[in-house]
């Protein structure tokens, strides 16, 4: 595809990340989203082929990034199980503490408990990533470097539940931690350091073997 047509692609699919995250799947058009985009319906179904399609498209261009970084850090062979851990743990804080669009989106839609065939092409992208966190935990197990009774799936669930508590809870956070959570400034300058600290402590507590620490 000719770059023309990847930019192309690349500004629908930002205009409805935008339009997806104010309105939410069932409350946007995608005669809505050709007009804020300034392209025409028949171009907008040729790229996507239906709502579903650019909606699909939106999570796949994000997660699929993502998995990328994941696979590049869990395939370093010279790189330790904890060094790996703390590696994923600057990539995702980096990613998702922001204001960006995609993340008010992917929550509105994991909040509404969908069932069906979206929802499931949604947790399968979503868990891609979720699969190589977890092969890095348990490459950590195998290799000694992790105790052996630990609960990867819970440490999953800690990591991904801190961000959602944060930053969809963003009121209440604000006022717990003293600062607008809101703000792009704060989250760089406050937010990101303090939340990779801690989970750096609190994992390696848990993770590393007593022999390692």
């Amino acid at each position: 595809m000719d770059k023309e047509k990847v930019d192309k692609k690349d500004h629908i699919l930002d205009v409805a990340e935008r339009v997806f995250a104010d309105m939410g799947y069932d409350g946007a058009s995608t005669r809505l989203i050709s007009g804020e985009a300034g392209v025409n319906m028949a171009m907008l179904n040729y790229y996507f082929g239906s709502k579903e399609g650019l909606f699909l498209a939106i999570f796949e261009r994000k997660t699929q990034t993502f998995y990328n970084l994941l696979q590049n850090i869990g395939n370093d062979s010279n790189t330790g199980c904890w060094e790996k851990v703390e590696q994923y743990i600057e990539a995702y804080v980096n990613r998702v503490f922001t204001t960006n669009c995609f993340q008010k989106m992917l929550y509105h839609e994991m909040s509404m408990g969908r069932r069906g065939e979206l929802a499931d092409k949604l947790h399968k992208m979503l868990m891609q990533n979720v699969s190589e966190f977890r092969r890095i935990l348990h490459d950590g197990i195998e290799k000694g470097e992790f105790g052996k009774d630990l609960d990867t799936d819970l440490v999953i669930a800690t990591v991904f539940g801190l961000k959602n508590h944060i930053i969809n809870m963003s009121g209440l956070s604000s006022l717990m931690l003293g600062y607008d959570v809101t703000s792009q400034s704060n989250i760089d300058e406050k937010l990101k350091p303090r939340v990779k600290s801690y989970l750096k402590k609190l994992l390696k507590a848990y993770l590393v073997t007593e022999h390692d620490k």
